[in-house]
């Protein structure tokens, strides 16, 4: 199969769709990859490196989707690579088409099958593509609220530890999935007082086995999370649910409420976000906005600036995938393989995924009818 991987041209986004360690791997097994100049610069990985393990580096992104029968990319092919995309081609990437209908029409119109890392979904609910990514927001996410917390950036000037005689900031995290374990992981590194809210008793008991006293959990209802938010220095939300549109459980109100200077972090913002006062999507560049006196950040690719780290975990779980399909063809690989399957988003002109469906009021396909299994 001849497989093509171009440089990634969302704001900030520095991650790269495969590694020359990848590129070795397909290599071995006969295939061809051909990748873009520079696309790997950003994760620290120099075009000499790829040429060393068999890839073709090419000059532009054109010239990589026009010869290539599957497209390995980190984000969401943007608007003015809508051009270059190939009729029946096969695009496997990060796609969040619950809030991106143009883009999952041009999907359709070209009769690309698009597979999504997110929704690739194992029998036991685990989402392999997805994990990896958000253990790294959830960490971040602590993190860079820590730094915007801080005066210079007009946040209230609270140190999440606290220090003897001052008591700790306060994080809500709402959502105990990946991100949630990962950003309370942080959070009671940091000393902060930390709270979790989830709808999912079992996620909740999770968390009380990991951290015991050191995190109180929270059924996640609005008089919870109204009651909480107005007491939290920091506010993360970690809510998935995989293909859908993240539902709003943060109103406006619940933001008028709470402490000026204090920070809302939306790792769900890719799907949507769950807060009502996030009506836009920020950058790296430029990733905050005030509102009501509360500092909103809401980037979507967060681990694209820890690239190097974000691509070295992304690439250790895709790269199975791309060798399956490479190595048996996409209709038997979704055949064989259940999660594969849950991951396509369209299929030769046909849109698969329930959840995008839903999202944009499309007509839905399931896949096991147009492939016969």
């Amino acid at each position: 199969m001849i497989i093509g991987v171009v440089k990634e041209i969302k704001s900030e986004e520095n991650r790269v769709g495969l590694t020359p360690h990848c590129i070795q791997l397909l290599n071995n097994k006969g295939h061809k990859v051909y990748i873009e100049k520079g696309a790997g610069i950003g994760s620290g990985f120099a075009d000499e490196e790829y040429a060393k393990e068999g890839a073709v580096i090419l000059n532009s992104p054109e010239e990589v989707y026009q010869i290539s029968d599957m497209i390995v990319k980190v984000k969401e092919p943007q608007p003015c690579e809508y051009k270059f995309l190939k009729k029946e081609q096969i695009i496997f990437t990060y796609l969040h088409l619950a809030v991106e209908k143009v883009l999952t029409t041009e999907l359709i119109n070209k009769k690309i099958t698009s597979i999504a890392y997110e929704t690739i979904e194992t029998e036991d609910k685990k989402l392999p593509l997805l994990i990896p990514m958000s253990e790294i927001a959830g960490r971040m996410s602590v993190q860079i609220a820590a730094n915007l917390l801080e005066n210079r950036n007009n946040g209230s000037g609270i140190l999440l530890s606290g220090v003897a005689g001052v008591p700790a900031g306060k994080v809500l995290i709402v959502g105990a999935g990946s991100v949630g374990i990962n950003a309370a992981k942080i959070a009671v590194g940091m000393g902060a007082n930390v709270c979790v809210a989830d709808i999912d008793t079992q996620k909740l008991r999770v968390i009380e086995d990991k951290f015991g006293s050191q995190v109180k959990t929270y059924i996640s209802t609005p008089s919870n999370l109204s009651r909480l938010i107005k007491e939290a220095d920091v506010v993360i939300g970690a809510v998935l649910i995989p293909g859908h549109k993240a539902p709003v459980l943060i109103t406006e109100d619940m933001v008028k409420s709470m402490k000026k200077g204090s920070v809302i972090i939306d790792v769900s913002i890719d799907q949507g976000g769950i807060v009502e006062t996030m009506d836009r999507i920020t950058t790296h560049k430029n990733p905050t906005y005030e509102k009501y006196g509360v500092i909103h950040y809401c980037v979507s690719n967060m681990p694209g600036s820890v690239a190097r780290t974000s691509t070295l975990a992304l690439t250790n779980e895709t790269i199975k995938y791309i060798l399956k399909i490479a190595d048996n063809g996409l209709v038997n690989s979704i055949k064989t393989d259940a999660a594969l399957a849950k991951g396509v988003n369209t299929f030769k002109g046909f849109l698969t995924n329930k959840g995008v469906a839903e999202a944009h009021n499309l007509e839905y396909t399931e896949i096991p009818s147009l492939i016969g299994f």
